[in-house]
């Protein structure tokens, strides 16, 4: 809880905290408005595909004209390594090009928040295993809901809790894994021409909407804490945040997980599509057991909300804040050397599931599209099965056919194995493998 008082102390010695932005999309606008607020940090550097659009987010956000004539706004990546940066921001998307830049940012020395979940779930393991090596940061980006759930899961382990289950909550019904862009919008209230002129990504929504941004978040929690993914993977079951000691226990114990110490998505609609009681659409939690019999009675006399035994209770934050949170994990990097949660091995997979029937010849177009969603395995039977990374499951063509709600294989399409991106991971597979 000393992290402005650090940064104070940098800005008086005349040594701020000095950042680079890669990728200056919503996450990294909403970054970028809480800069001129936080004396002691600067952006000096903002590197997009479009200088021009990101220029204008910075104005959008509320930079003055001195400010943005004073950075740096570029296409080129290698920009963010030089000179006295010391934390790079990857906020992408788009997981090879965020590889490539968190290896460069970790041969340069440079500390890497990864906003790009999608890299992270990828090859993040053996991205943060280099970087322990060349001694820097590689952490998950505070703000984001894998790292508020990871920052609550050690919260309850260092108080001496075990965790029983962890996630967050959303929109979800089943029918939702077969949604492609030309049909998300009704789910979220608009018209397409609204989308439009909003600017809205209609394959981004989809994939929040289809289950493949939980797969991913889920993955990212999983490698992060040490916590295992059902077997079946998500169930998103219905809940509201009275009910989580409630629902999610284990099935032995009266509620819906298959063990303890998993992690799962709830959903914001109970299956016939009302509204949950106090639901958690926008926010994280942990649900933990009490130890012994006086913590279970401390639950009970400081209010808690439990379960009828009186012995699982949760703690939740019924919202984030995403990019204007994420100075958290920029100043604990660079003053705190430490990570705002960082995968620790290889325990969660987001793989690729087949929306229709598909056919061999056909191009296969990733996350949030048309052919695919992306579905939460454990590792070990990711890797057993041969399952295709949803990641690496963007334009590349199918050898086979493949059923409707069939996992689709790395057998089953065209890869180039020597891509860099497909090799990255293939190396992870290798150093982190769990097969069982």
């Amino acid at each position: 809880m000393n992290l402005h008082h650090l940064l104070e102390k940098r800005r008086e010695a005349g040594k701020p905290v000095r950042v680079a932005l890669i990728g200056a999309g919503k996450f990294g606008s909403m970054f970028l408005s809480q800069v001129p607020h936080t004396p002691g940090l600067e952006v000096p550097v903002i590197v997009d595909l479009d200088p021009d659009r990101a220029r204008e987010a910075c104005r959008t956000v509320g930079w003055d004209a001195a400010r943005i004539a004073a950075t740096t706004f570029t296409k080129d990546g290698d920009a963010a390594t030089g000179g006295n940066i010391e934390v790079i921001v990857e906020a992408t998307g788009n997981p090879s090009v965020g590889i490539r830049h968190a290896r460069a940012a970790i041969a340069a020395g440079k500390h890497i928040v990864m906003v790009n979940v999608e890299a992270d779930v990828l090859v993040g393991p053996l991205l943060a295993d280099e970087a322990r090596k060349a001694g820097v940061v590689y952490s998950l980006a505070y703000g984001d809901q894998p790292a508020l759930t990871a920052e609550m899961v050690d919260w309850a382990r260092a108080t001496g809790f075990r965790v029983v289950a962890a996630g967050k909550g959303t929109k979800y019904l089943p029918i939702y894994h077969d949604v492609t862009p030309a049909g998300v919008w009704g789910h979220y209230g608009l018209t397409a021409a609204e989308a439009q002129s909003a600017g809205m990504n209609p394959q981004m929504f989809n994939s929040f909407l289809d289950g493949t941004k939980s797969a991913i978040e889920m993955a990212a929690i999983a490698n992060a804490t040490g916590l295992d993914v059902p077997a079946s993977g998500l169930a998103f079951p219905p809940c509201g945040v009275d009910d989580l000691p409630h629902i999610m226990r284990a099935r032995d114990k009266g509620g819906v997980l298959e063990k303890s110490g998993v992690v799962e998505v709830v959903s914001s609609l109970e299956r016939d599509g009302r509204p949950v009681l106090r639901d958690l659409r926008w926010g994280v939690y942990v649900v933990l057991e009490a130890p012994n019999d006086y913590a279970a009675d401390c639950f009970r006399q400081y209010g808690l909300k439990t379960d009828s035994s009186g012995r699982y209770a949760a703690m939740y934050k019924p919202y984030h804040l995403i990019g204007l949170e994420l100075n958290i994990s920029v100043l604990s990097a660079a003053l705190r050397n430490e990570p705002t949660g960082q995968p620790n091995g290889f325990r969660g997979d987001a793989v690729a599931v087949a929306k229709k029937n598909l056919r061999a010849g056909e191009m296969l177009d990733g996350e949030g599209g048309y052919t695919v969603w992306g579905k939460l395995m454990p590792a070990a039977d990711s890797l057993k099965v041969g399952a295709l990374p949803i990641g690496l499951a963007h334009r590349v063509k199918l050898t086979k056919d493949i059923a409707h709600g069939d996992v689709v294989r790395w057998s089953d399409v065209e890869i180039d194995a020597r891509d860099e991106t497909v090799a990255y991971r293939r190396a992870m597979e290798a150093k982190f493998a769990t097969v069982r």
